[in-house]
């Protein structure tokens, strides 16, 4: 990009969720995610940003020991999008906000 090109954000309509970065270590994994599965990033941005909070066999919430984190004193259910190859996107809603905690390019060991 030249100096006068910037990036701009896609725009959310007003029934959509914002998703943030809550960790440096999930920006990071979320590019490296990226660069190996940009379609399946872009599915899962599509279907996090409309309905987060919903189960199906991609995404649902975490159990035992990872089903709860707490931020800024506030204790939220965690959950987890399922990408190919066994890499995952952790996450909590807040408000009208995903809040992506952890991004993984491969199976993590603590759910296996």
């Amino acid at each position: 990009m030249s100096p006068r090109q910037t990036s701009v954000p896609r725009p959310l309509r007003r029934s959509e969720y914002q998703i943030t970065f809550g960790t440096s270590n999930a920006q990071q994994g979320g590019t490296d995610v990226l660069a190996t599965q940009g379609n399946a990033v872009v599915a899962a941005w599509e279907r996090l940003t409309v309905d987060p909070l919903a189960d199906d066999t991609t995404c649902h919430g975490m159990k035992g020991d990872l089903e709860f984190i707490t931020r800024a004193g506030k204790t939220h259910r965690r959950r987890q999008y399922e990408l190919s190859n066994g890499a995952r996107i952790w996450f909590y809603g807040d408000e009208r906000s995903v809040v992506l905690t952890d991004v993984h390019t491969h199976h993590p060991n603590s759910t296996k």
